[in-house]
């Protein structure tokens, strides 16, 4: 029997769960997605809040496992958060990411969930999960030079007049193609685990394995190609245009898997409690977070992410949005928390500075940088600090 204590404890750590999701949708895996695409002048604002929201929603579902037991369990060893500890990290948390939001500068919300949840539970007298922080650490630093260099380096490739468009643009729908059919995903793979579009059409045509799994995913990418191929001979720039909307839209869906286990991480240590609870009601309640936020605050920061940062067209967009999948279906793979802001933010300056930096503000990548650092130190300082003054009463 739960003592009535607890459970209020527990709903208080619901509800800033909620708020911490809301923060999240309207900020990062709000915003992120969709900022390229609109500063290619491809999509609306409003409508990229409106289809980033639902997109969010199912990532948050089909794939938020993983980064959502990181962040609960993986990130401090020998305790396991209290409903209380639960609450302090979370609102520290979304405090800080929401007066980003109303500031207008992205802060790094992994950053930010990280160092408190990290804050917390040394504060509770846990052990420092080293190996845990040496991949995130690692994730976090390489993603600018990575993300920032792909980038570039497509946005290089599609400005160049010794490679055709009509080629290359198919070609890297192929690419992000086979990407797709290797994603995992709850619904496809077994009870405790997950399945991938390439792994099961492989298994069902008998040829389960590595080989059989690289034939299908070839194919398929082979077929994505073709389709991008015939689509720009009848229309290319419209075929551009739907190609950069549906890698924003892979974008989204990728961040509600990653950025869903920022707010509802710190709850996963109260299922213990709550037995009759299942992990999949938590991530429901975080899409549908990340929903509301995406659809009540995102615009405010898309058109930052937009218009701020760089000037970008289609093809610079396509350079950033390519890198950006890749990189967040990495992190939701390894189960690592990542931010969205960094990803799409570095991914977004290695495109513009193909074309010699133009409309690239150093002024304003400062300041963001400064932002992220600096959430990371006071979300854990704020929440170790907050933390240990309650254990102290």
């Amino acid at each position: 029997m739960v003592d009535p204590l607890t459970i209020g404890t527990a709903l208080i750590a619901a509800i800033a769960s909620l708020f911490m999701a809301w923060a999240i949708g309207a900020g990062s895996s709000g915003s992120t997605p969709f900022a390229p695409a609109v500063g290619a002048n491809a999509i609306s604002v409003m409508r990229a809040g409106l289809i980033v929201g639902i997109l969010g929603f199912a990532g948050a579902v089909l794939q938020g496992q993983s980064v959502t037991e990181a962040v609960g369990s993986e990130l401090v060893g020998g305790v396991a958060l209290t409903a209380l500890a639960a609450t302090v990290a979370l609102l520290i948390a979304a405090v800080l990411v929401a007066l980003g939001v109303f500031k207008g500068y992205p802060i790094a919300t992994a950053f930010t969930v990280t160092g408190a949840v990290v804050g917390v539970g040394l504060a509770m007298g846990g052990d420092p999960a080293w190996p845990k922080y040496r991949e995130i650490v690692t994730l976090w630093v390489l993603t600018p030079f990575v993300g920032g260099g792909i980038a570039y380096g497509t946005a290089r490739l599609l400005r160049s007049e010794h490679v055709p468009e009509r080629v290359l643009v198919p070609t890297l729908a192929g690419l992000v193609g086979a990407l797709v059919v290797n994603i995992g995903f709850a619904l496809l793979g077994p009870v405790d685990g997950t399945g991938s579009i390439a792994g099961e059409l492989a298994r069902s045509l008998g040829a389960d394995g590595t080989l059989g799994r690289g034939v299908v995913t070839l194919a398929l990418a082979v077929l994505v190609g073709l389709a991008l191929a015939a689509d720009t001979r009848r229309d290319a720039d419209g075929a551009q245009r739907r190609f950069l909307l549906a890698l924003g839209g892979l974008v989204a869906f990728s961040a509600g898997g990653s950025q869903v286990g920022l707010a509802i991480g710190p709850l996963v240590p109260l299922l213990d409690t709550f037995q009759s609870i299942p992990i999949v009601a938590l991530l429901l309640g975080g899409g549908v977070g990340l929903l509301a936020g995406s659809w009540t605050g995102a615009p405010r920061m898309i058109k930052a992410l937009a218009q701020d940062y760089s000037s970008l067209g289609p093809r610079r967009s396509i350079a950033a949005l390519i890198p950006s999948f890749a990189i967040a279906q990495t992190a939701v793979a390894f189960g690592i928390p990542v931010s969205f802001n960094e990803i799409i933010v570095s991914a977004i300056v290695g495109s513009g500075y193909a074309a010699g930096g133009a409309g690239v503000s150093r002024k304003k990548m400062l300041f963001t940088v400064l932002a992220w650092v600096g959430s990371l130190a006071l979300s854990l300082l704020v929440s170790y600090g907050a933390m240990t003054a309650i254990e102290s009463l």
